[in-house]
């Protein structure tokens, strides 16, 4: 539901008792993970006003900011990064989200993770 952006579905899922927001398939993604790489911001503002895990991470440590970088979803990225997603998180490949977005060259992305480290730094003045 996360990866194909039915909130609907994302919310009857999360009422459901015993479903966490945390639950993780094979590959240990979970619904913010999927959210994120898909640009549904949407779903991953529920999600993270509702207790999900923004470092989280998979099988291959890679965070849902991991995914929202190397697919460029610019709105997401700054979400989680001003939701306290970890920028300097290390994957299995010893790459940060940076490095994910040049590496897919995604340039745009590293001006927003720039723009909202620097919000998060503000707001702790």
């Amino acid at each position: 539901a996360a990866r194909f952006g039915d909130i609907d579905e994302v919310r009857t899922l999360a009422a459901q008792n015993g479903v966490s927001l945390d639950s993780k398939d094979a590959q240990g993604r979970t619904a913010l993970h999927m959210a994120s790489a898909n640009g549904h911001i949407d779903i991953v503002e529920y999600l993270v006003k509702n207790g999900a895990d923004v470092n989280a991470v998979n099988v291959e440590n890679n965070t849902p900011l991991h995914w929202a970088s190397l697919n460029g979803r610019i709105e997401v990225v700054k979400y989680l990064i001003v939701s306290g997603a970890n920028v300097s998180s290390l994957n299995s490949y010893e790459r940060t989200p940076v490095d994910e977005a040049v590496s897919n060259g995604k340039i745009s992305v590293i001006d927003a993770i720039n723009e909202a480290v620097i919000q998060v730094e503000l707001s702790r003045s």
